[in-house]
């Protein structure tokens, strides 16, 4: 297919969603006005975002002793401005991205640490920083356009992970290009054009990033897909755009095993009229709960080769790993995931936090897929629905999100995933713990804080010196940020992650608190990627 003619379709679906706006009146959105967080909440206080002011510390306070092998930069991004004047986002998902970088390091034993947090200069961000307020639609909050639309990137809030590549950084959003930033400063450089057929393509915020470097990643728009293979030179190898078995107004995230990219397609379909007449893109997604939710299966081989499976309706955001084994065209896919609650549900529930409220508990939990694919039929491309295979289910009951494992095992088979959890929390909103799963024996270990701090995802950063692949799985630690909503302070933490119940080997706390984020990086010392 015509890749010229593949980019210009893309951007016509990119910015559907936006054109839709252009009959509405110029008028303030209902819900914006800025909300007083309750105190009965305090740790809901991070929810209400920055101003877009700059920070900086240095010689931070180490609490307990940093190991001497981390040494690197944890970058990490997420929503860091919610409002402008009295306008308020009304949603988690659509606050403009600030990029954190923890730096660990020192010198004659002392340990180090610094940190930086940039919003990322979006042209979004830009256009609204001279404007003093809120100029775009957003993702989850009913804004009229207040200037024009000129593509999906004129939304684009780069607010969910990062990506260093070949040296160069990027803050990601699934639903635009990747921005690139300086990996020291974190000043932003501007939209990254992978190739020139590729320029404005969505580019997902969950890469994939196997053992040698190798990058996978999708994007999505309307009725259809793109997906590309990446070198860790940054050089992309092969993209293709395809037709969708379903329209997919949502997907978050996906899976690679040895063999295969597997995403779940929720059963959510668009109501563009409820678009037209001024709601949200989020709240115009229609749950269709007696509908299944698709399992997209695509050969790395050969994007061409797609087989689509059903499941019940079921919507997750995030994956931990997937591999595969058997003979070609007759593998079992194994795959890990959380399933969260059903899409109205999750929207109501970060509504809620947004306007400073506690939620009702709920919890999305852990899910264990295999998948035996079966014999697809010669010369088929696999799209029908009704392929043969056979799906299993297992659940855990848990209250968990955010899961990682070893990188050393991305799209092979893996034994450990690591998981914030709930522990004995109450009302109170969010995560205070870690938990460690083995997949194979089913044995849990956890550690909690208490009903002080909420904690947000941790990576798995190798010891130096450890085995690559599967022999060195889980020699490691967990490195993440937390906030202490009695202190009013943020911190990171880094647990062994071979002896996590026994609490943090060092907590390292800024003199300021930081917004609660999505994702983020650990980039070792030297390391480009």
């Amino acid at each position: 297919m015509d890749m010229k003619m593949q980019r210009r379709d893309w951007l016509k679906l990119g910015v559907a969603g936006g054109l839709a706006w252009s009959g509405v009146q110029e008028a303030l959105a209902q819900g914006l006005a800025a909300p007083a967080f309750a105190s009965a909440a305090p740790e809901l206080a991070p929810l209400q975002g920055l101003r877009g002011q700059d920070l900086d510390a240095r010689d931070l306070l180490i609490e307990g002793r940093l190991p001497d092998g981390l040494r690197g930069t944890y970058y990490r991004n997420g929503p860091g401005l919610m409002a402008r004047g009295e306008e308020c986002y009304r949603h988690w998902f659509d606050g403009d991205g600030l990029v954190q970088a923890w730096t660990f390091g020192g010198s004659a034993g002392r340990a180090q640490v610094t940190h930086k947090a940039r919003f990322v200069q979006t042209r979004k961000f830009k256009a609204e920083a001279e404007a003093g307020r809120f100029l775009l639609p957003a993702f989850g909050t009913a804004i009229p356009p207040r200037m024009a639309i000129q593509n999906a990137d004129s939304l684009n809030v780069a607010n969910t992970s990062v990506l260093l590549l070949n040296g160069r950084l990027h803050a990601l959003w699934e639903g635009g290009s990747a921005y690139e930033l300086d990996p020291q400063t974190l000043a932003t450089r501007g939209p990254r054009v992978w190739s020139p057929e590729l320029a404005g393509m969505p580019f997902s915020a969950h890469p994939k990033v196997e053992p040698d470097g190798t990058v996978w990643n999708f994007g999505t728009a309307g009725d259809r897909m793109a997906v590309y293979q990446i070198s860790a030179q940054g050089q992309v190898l092969r993209s293709e755009v395809f037709d969708s078995p379903v329209p997919v107004p949502m997907v978050h995230d996906f899976a690679v095993s040895q063999r295969f990219l597997v995403f779940l397609l929720p059963p959510i379909q668009l109501d563009m009229a409820a678009l037209r007449g001024g709601q949200s893109m989020l709240d115009s997604m229609r749950w269709q709960a007696q509908d299944a939710t698709r399992v997209l299966v695509v050969d790395k081989a050969d994007f061409s080769r797609r087989r689509v499976f059903e499941m019940p309706a079921s919507l997750v955001f995030h994956f931990g790993n997937a591999w595969d084994e058997g003979p070609a065209g007759a593998e079992t896919l194994h795959l890990d995931y959380v399933e969260s609650r059903p899409l109205p549900q999750v929207n109501a529930e970060l509504q809620q936090v947004m306007r400073g409220e506690r939620p009702a508990p709920q919890s999305s939990q852990p899910r264990f897929m295999r998948l035996q694919m079966g014999a697809a039929a010669a010369g088929s491309a696999g799209l029908s629905p009704s392929a043969p295979g056979r799906i299993t289910l297992q659940s855990r009951s848990e209250s968990v999100e955010f899961p990682v494992v070893d990188p050393r095992v991305v799209g092979q088979r893996h034994r450990h995933v690591y998981y914030p959890t709930a522990v004995d929390l109450g009302t109170r909103w969010g995560f205070n713990g870690l938990m460690h799963l083995d997949v194979d024996s089913g044995r849990r270990e956890r550690f909690a804080f208490g009903p002080d701090v909420v904690l947000e995802e941790h990576v798995l950063v190798p010891k130096p010196g450890t085995p690559q692949g599967a022999a060195g799985e889980g020699q490691g630690w967990l490195l993440g940020l937390g906030y202490d909503s009695r202190r009013q302070r943020s911190f990171a933490s880094v647990f062994d992650a071979q002896a996590l119940s026994a609490g943090p080997l060092a907590r390292v706390w800024l003199p300021y608190w930081v917004t609660y984020g999505f994702h983020g990086k650990f980039y070792g010392e030297g390391v480009n990627r």
